[in-house]
């Protein structure tokens, strides 16, 4: 999903002819070290920060004006720092008791059902995409629109933004790249417009992310808040962010195919041309049959039933539809039986429908290891009593802004720590401890904080070239990242002043 690192080497890594690596050449760490490096950092961090906590309300929020200094709870880097991923992945550890946190309902205050969840969707995504059924739609919404290109742009960008904005469509986007590229260079534009249709697309959807469960989803969780909570300032997000987007992409391709010289690939055309006409000539089609239908309906129900529940329906006015409050668990039962459903209606026999659920959940495995590492960084600064004394420091630099500044100040400190933290899960499960509770003190709701995060996230993920799905639709679409960040900047710059404008709006009307 988005930002999430997975193995293997990336399209443009080992190409034939290719000049040989420098031994010495640098390779930006992956999330993994990047998190085990916070890790241990933080652990240092406990025997020099002093101790403090706040009291807390019935709700676990810290009540301002309460800190106090407290004895120091040093970690070890054996065995605590060691031990902290597994606790974390269990819940939160006691540093007085030893003992796992569990809440009044019994439930634990860990990332396991996090994980869990992650599993499943993977399972669940994988089993869709082996029906074939993702790949005939597009397919046949590209063929249906034939020669139309001024409607096929903003109808595929609406299509990638929906996979974007649902479940952080990223990786999978990757197969789509080829046949989208292909497509336009045969309606007379070019490859940065076919990269720009995939790219932007789901980019956008995953920056406005309205239920995506691997940002949204998480960082809600950590924060405290459900998942439907400010949901409609992010579909605000989506729209605005989206329409700028179509808009910036129709306009280069426009100029593109009155004047094919105006091209940022132009001195690439014809070896472009070459290149993905005669590839596509190869290519098979996958054909939507009825079958295919059902199960991009079964698809699109699956994720309508998740919206459904989860949003606080009562607390919206809104008393004629029940309000489920369905979290970690109930969606993780949802994705399952969805998933299972759409194996059968796919025909698949027992084993294959088993060993495509485990092989889609293998896909994803490296995502539950990261939201286990990054919440075992929570777990020593909790056992460390530091998260306290940082908050109040914070809270000390932005108790003279006001909430609109505050909320402002979040979203642009979040832009660097996407950077540094590539991974959407990591940076939500490492941050939200400390970020959401700060909400409390400047007046501003949790959602808000979430929202900030997650825009933050999707932004720096349309051009840095340490995510692996820029490097890898930049290599199929043979476009230069510097001739990318020239095509994407100026848009970038918009996506930034509408979303700083929408928290402000979101702040306003809280």
């Amino acid at each position: 999903m988005a930002t999430e690192e997975k193995t293997g080497s990336s399209p443009a890594e080992d190409a034939p002819g290719s000049a040989p690596k420098s031994r010495w050449s640098f390779t930006f760490p992956s999330a993994y070290t990047i998190l085990f490096a916070i890790l241990i950092i933080v652990t240092a961090l406990t025997w020099i920060i002093p101790a403090g906590v706040f009291e807390r309300d019935a709700e676990g929020q810290p009540i301002p004006g309460t800190y106090h200094s407290v004895p120091r709870n040093a970690q070890r880097f054996i065995p605590d720092a060691i031990l902290a991923p597994v606790d974390g992945m269990y819940g939160l550890q006691n540093p007085t008791t030893g003992h796992i946190s569990v809440d009044n309902e019994g439930v634990l205050y860990g990332s396991i059902n996090i994980a869990l969840f992650v599993l499943v969707i993977g399972g669940f995504l994988g089993i869709t995409m082996k029906t074939g059924a993702i790949d005939a739609g597009i397919g046949a919404a590209v063929k249906r629109l034939g020669t139309r290109g001024n409607l096929l742009i903003p109808i595929l960008m609406i299509i990638f933004m929906a996979g974007g904005t649902t479940y952080g469509m990223a990786e999978e986007t990757l197969a789509f790249y080829a046949v989208i590229i292909t497509a336009l260079i045969a309606l007379g534009y070019d490859a940065l417009t076919g990269v720009a249709v995939v790219m932007l697309g789901a980019g956008i959807g995953t920056l406005a992310s309205t239920i995506n469960p691997f940002a949204t989803g998480i960082a809600s969780g950590i924060a405290g808040v459900p998942l439907g909570e400010g949901i409609v300032l992010r579909i605000a997000i989506l729209i605005l962010c989206g329409a700028a987007g179509i808009w910036w992409v129709m306009r280069y391709a426009s100029r593109v195919k009155k004047d094919p010289t105006s091209s940022y690939v132009a001195d690439k055309r014809e070896a472009n041309e070459e290149h993905f006409l005669r590839r596509s000539e190869q290519k098979e089609v996958v054909e939507l049959t009825n079958q295919r239908k059902w199960v991009l309906g079964l698809f699109g129900l699956a994720f309508l039933i998740m919206v459904y529940s989860v949003i606080p329906w009562s607390d919206l006015g809104v008393t004629f539809l029940p309000t489920l409050g369905w979290w970690f668990p109930q969606l993780t039962a949802l994705f399952l039986v969805f998933a299972i459903i759409i194996g059968l209606v796919g025909r698949m026999n027992e084993g294959t429908l088993t060993e495509t659920f485990i092989n889609g959940a293998r896909d994803l495995l490296g995502v539950a290891l990261i939201v286990a590492v990054a919440r075992g960084i929570s777990v020593i600064m909790n056992n460390g009593l530091i998260t306290d004394t940082i908050l109040n420091w914070i809270s000390q630099v932005v108790a003279h802004l006001s909430s609109v500044a505050f909320i402002n100040a979040v979203f642009l400190l979040y832009v660097p720590l996407a950077f540094v933290i590539p991974s959407s899960s990591g940076l939500a499960t490492v941050t939200m401890p400390i970020m959401a509770p700060l909400a409390a003190f400047a007046g501003v709701p949790e959602s808000l904080v979430v929202t900030a995060y997650q825009s933050a996230s999707g932004l720096i993920n349309l051009f840095t070239p340490t995510f692996a799905v820029v490097a890898g639709g930049l290599a199929i679409g043979r476009v230069p990242i510097n001739t990318w960040w020239k095509f994407v900047f100026p848009l970038v710059g918009i996506l930034t002043v509408i979303v700083m404008v929408m928290l402000t709006i979101g702040v306003l009307i809280k």
